[in-house]
Protein backbone atom coordinates (compact mmCIF):
# COMPACT_ATOMS: atom_id res chain seq x y z
CA UNK A 1 0.00 0.00 0.00
CA UNK A 2 0.94 3.38 -0.94
CA UNK A 3 1.99 5.88 1.79
CA UNK A 4 0.31 9.22 2.59
CA UNK A 5 3.29 11.13 4.76
CA UNK A 6 6.65 11.04 5.48
CA UNK A 7 7.60 12.00 9.22
CA UNK A 8 11.88 12.68 9.28
CA UNK A 9 14.22 13.06 11.74
CA UNK A 10 16.26 16.12 11.65
CA UNK A 11 19.57 15.71 12.86
CA UNK A 12 21.63 12.66 11.06
CA UNK A 13 18.44 12.12 8.72
CA UNK A 14 17.83 15.64 6.81
CA UNK A 15 20.42 17.88 8.20
CA UNK A 16 24.76 17.21 9.00
CA UNK A 17 24.53 18.78 12.55
CA UNK A 18 27.38 17.08 14.31
CA UNK A 19 30.04 18.95 13.65
CA UNK A 20 27.58 22.17 15.66
CA UNK A 21 26.60 20.48 17.73
CA UNK A 22 30.15 18.75 18.95
CA UNK A 23 32.13 21.97 18.71
CA UNK A 24 29.45 23.54 21.24
CA UNK A 25 29.27 20.77 23.70
CA UNK A 26 33.06 20.56 23.35
CA UNK A 27 33.12 24.03 24.68
CA UNK A 28 31.11 24.04 27.44
CA UNK A 29 33.27 21.36 28.43
CA UNK A 30 36.51 22.42 28.05
CA UNK A 31 35.48 26.15 29.86
CA UNK A 32 34.37 23.54 32.78
CA UNK A 33 37.65 21.39 32.72
CA UNK A 34 36.15 18.37 31.56
CA UNK A 35 37.54 16.22 28.71
CA UNK A 36 36.16 16.79 25.37
CA UNK A 37 34.80 14.06 22.79
CA UNK A 38 36.04 13.33 19.18
CA UNK A 39 33.26 14.00 16.52
CA UNK A 40 32.84 9.89 16.00
CA UNK A 41 32.22 10.20 19.00
CA UNK A 42 29.85 12.70 19.43
CA UNK A 43 27.92 10.39 16.70
CA UNK A 44 27.39 8.06 19.88
CA UNK A 45 26.33 10.73 22.19
CA UNK A 46 23.52 12.74 20.61
CA UNK A 47 20.06 11.78 19.61
CA UNK A 48 18.55 11.51 22.90
CA UNK A 49 17.93 14.99 23.36
CA UNK A 50 20.28 17.81 25.15
CA UNK A 51 20.03 17.13 28.53
CA UNK A 52 21.28 13.52 27.76
CA UNK A 53 23.97 14.79 25.64
CA UNK A 54 25.42 16.75 28.71
CA UNK A 55 24.75 13.54 31.20
CA UNK A 56 26.65 11.23 28.49
CA UNK A 57 29.38 13.62 27.46
CA UNK A 58 31.03 13.76 30.91
CA UNK A 59 33.24 11.24 32.90
CA UNK A 60 31.32 8.26 34.67
CA UNK A 61 30.36 8.87 38.30
CA UNK A 62 30.56 12.56 37.61
CA UNK A 63 27.10 13.55 35.96
CA UNK A 64 24.80 15.00 38.32
CA UNK A 65 21.86 17.01 38.45
CA UNK A 66 22.88 20.40 39.45
CA UNK A 67 25.96 19.89 37.69
CA UNK A 68 24.05 18.83 34.51
CA UNK A 69 21.35 21.73 34.85
CA UNK A 70 24.43 24.26 35.11
CA UNK A 71 26.17 23.11 31.94
CA UNK A 72 22.78 22.53 30.28
CA UNK A 73 22.40 26.17 30.54
CA UNK A 74 25.64 27.16 28.83
CA UNK A 75 25.00 24.50 26.65
CA UNK A 76 21.75 26.42 25.46
CA UNK A 77 23.53 29.66 25.30
CA UNK A 78 26.33 28.90 23.35
CA UNK A 79 24.62 26.22 20.74
CA UNK A 80 21.89 29.44 20.28
CA UNK A 81 25.02 31.56 18.87
CA UNK A 82 27.04 29.01 16.62
CA UNK A 83 24.08 26.20 15.66
CA UNK A 84 24.22 26.77 12.09
CA UNK A 85 28.22 27.89 11.49
CA UNK A 86 28.63 24.30 9.69
CA UNK A 87 25.23 22.68 9.96
CA UNK A 88 23.44 21.91 6.06
CA UNK A 89 21.26 19.68 4.41
CA UNK A 90 22.71 16.55 3.78
CA UNK A 91 23.33 16.16 -0.38
CA UNK A 92 20.68 14.73 -2.66
CA UNK A 93 17.95 16.11 0.27
CA UNK A 94 17.03 18.93 -1.71
CA UNK A 95 15.87 16.71 -4.64
CA UNK A 96 14.25 14.73 -2.52
CA UNK A 97 11.84 16.68 -0.82
CA UNK A 98 11.43 18.09 -4.55
CA UNK A 99 10.36 14.97 -5.49
CA UNK A 100 7.75 14.73 -2.21
CA UNK A 101 6.42 18.09 -3.27
CA UNK A 102 5.50 16.46 -6.44
CA UNK A 103 4.08 13.35 -5.39
CA UNK A 104 1.82 16.03 -3.17
CA UNK A 105 3.24 13.52 -0.10
CA UNK A 106 2.37 15.71 3.25
CA UNK A 107 5.90 15.69 5.07
CA UNK A 108 6.69 16.52 8.98
CA UNK A 109 9.68 16.83 11.12
CA UNK A 110 10.14 15.02 14.95
CA UNK A 111 13.13 15.65 16.72
CA UNK A 112 14.56 14.95 19.90
CA UNK A 113 16.00 18.35 19.59
CA UNK A 114 14.90 21.22 21.81
CA UNK A 115 11.72 22.29 19.61
CA UNK A 116 13.56 26.04 19.84
CA UNK A 117 16.36 24.82 17.91
CA UNK A 118 14.11 22.01 15.80
CA UNK A 119 12.08 25.24 14.37
CA UNK A 120 15.00 27.48 13.80
CA UNK A 121 16.89 24.67 11.81
CA UNK A 122 13.68 23.96 9.54
CA UNK A 123 13.22 27.75 9.63
CA UNK A 124 16.80 28.58 7.83
CA UNK A 125 18.18 25.28 6.82
CA UNK A 126 15.28 24.04 4.88
CA UNK A 127 13.56 27.12 4.27
CA UNK A 128 12.66 26.12 0.46
CA UNK A 129 10.34 23.89 1.75
CA UNK A 130 7.03 23.76 3.82
CA UNK A 131 6.50 20.93 6.47
CA UNK A 132 3.15 20.37 7.74
CA UNK A 133 4.35 19.85 11.09
CA UNK A 134 7.90 20.74 12.36
CA UNK A 135 8.17 19.64 16.68
CA UNK A 136 11.29 19.37 18.55
CA UNK A 137 11.18 18.34 22.19
CA UNK A 138 9.47 20.23 24.53
CA UNK A 139 8.47 19.31 28.11
CA UNK A 140 4.72 18.45 27.05
CA UNK A 141 5.95 15.43 24.98
CA UNK A 142 8.40 12.62 26.07
CA UNK A 143 11.60 12.34 24.42
CA UNK A 144 11.64 9.27 21.46
CA UNK A 145 11.53 6.22 21.29
CA UNK A 146 8.27 7.12 23.29
CA UNK A 147 5.53 7.25 20.83
CA UNK A 148 3.32 9.80 22.07
CA UNK A 149 5.01 12.83 19.54
CA UNK A 150 4.90 10.26 16.91
CA UNK A 151 1.41 9.54 17.39
CA UNK A 152 0.54 13.01 17.69
CA UNK A 153 1.89 14.79 14.76
CA UNK A 154 0.08 11.55 12.77
CA UNK A 155 -2.87 13.64 14.38
CA UNK A 156 -1.53 17.01 13.16
CA UNK A 157 -1.44 15.39 9.52
CA UNK A 158 -4.34 13.56 9.53
CA UNK A 159 -3.47 10.18 8.69
CA UNK A 160 -3.13 6.95 10.38
CA UNK A 161 -0.02 5.67 11.76
CA UNK A 162 0.62 2.72 9.48
CA UNK A 163 0.45 4.72 6.85
CA UNK A 164 3.04 6.80 7.34
CA UNK A 165 6.54 6.82 6.73
CA UNK A 166 9.06 7.00 9.40
CA UNK A 167 12.71 8.16 8.36
CA UNK A 168 15.62 8.51 10.82
CA UNK A 169 19.28 7.05 11.18
CA UNK A 170 19.24 5.83 14.63
CA UNK A 171 18.34 2.98 16.67
CA UNK A 172 15.94 5.44 18.10
CA UNK A 173 14.23 6.75 15.00
CA UNK A 174 13.69 2.78 14.25
CA UNK A 175 12.07 2.08 18.04
CA UNK A 176 10.00 5.19 17.25
CA UNK A 177 8.28 4.01 14.51
CA UNK A 178 7.82 0.51 15.38
CA UNK A 179 6.14 1.75 18.74
CA UNK A 180 3.68 4.10 16.95
CA UNK A 181 2.92 1.52 14.02
CA UNK A 182 4.42 3.29 11.22
CA UNK A 183 7.19 1.58 8.81
CA UNK A 184 10.58 2.35 9.78
CA UNK A 185 12.95 3.31 7.15
CA UNK A 186 16.85 3.83 8.21
CA UNK A 187 19.22 6.39 6.39
CA UNK A 188 22.93 5.08 6.23
CA UNK A 189 24.53 8.29 5.60
CA UNK A 190 23.89 9.46 9.17
CA UNK A 191 24.89 9.54 12.73
CA UNK A 192 25.00 5.71 13.84
CA UNK A 193 25.81 2.34 11.96
CA UNK A 194 23.69 -0.31 9.95
CA UNK A 195 24.20 -2.69 12.13
CA UNK A 196 21.80 -0.65 15.01
CA UNK A 197 19.40 0.77 12.73
CA UNK A 198 18.92 -3.57 11.94
CA UNK A 199 18.76 -4.36 15.78
CA UNK A 200 16.49 -1.60 16.04
CA UNK A 201 14.15 -2.52 13.43
CA UNK A 202 14.45 -1.24 10.27
CA UNK A 203 12.76 -2.74 7.64
CA UNK A 204 14.06 -0.81 4.18
CA UNK A 205 17.46 0.95 4.68
CA UNK A 206 18.66 3.29 2.35
CA UNK A 207 21.79 4.74 1.18
CA UNK A 208 20.98 7.62 -0.13
CA UNK A 209 18.09 9.95 -0.04
CA UNK A 210 17.30 9.68 -3.81
CA UNK A 211 16.46 5.13 -2.89
CA UNK A 212 13.30 7.44 -0.82
CA UNK A 213 11.88 8.35 -3.60
CA UNK A 214 12.32 4.85 -5.69
CA UNK A 215 10.99 2.95 -2.49
CA UNK A 216 7.85 5.27 -2.41
CA UNK A 217 7.47 4.87 -6.14
CA UNK A 218 7.76 1.75 -5.65
CA UNK A 219 4.64 1.39 -2.88
CA UNK A 220 2.95 3.22 -5.04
Amino acid sequence: MPFNAVIFDLDGTLLDTLEDVVNTLNAVLEAHHYPTHSLDEGRFLVGHGLRELVRKSLPENTATEPLIDGLLVDLMDHYSRNWNRNSKPYEGIARMLDDLDRRGLKKAILSNKADRFTQLCAAELLAEWSFDTVMGHHDAIPHKPDPAGALLVAEKLGHRPEDILYVGDSGIDMLTASRAGMYPLGVLWGFRPEEELIEFGAKTLVKTPAEITEFLEKRG
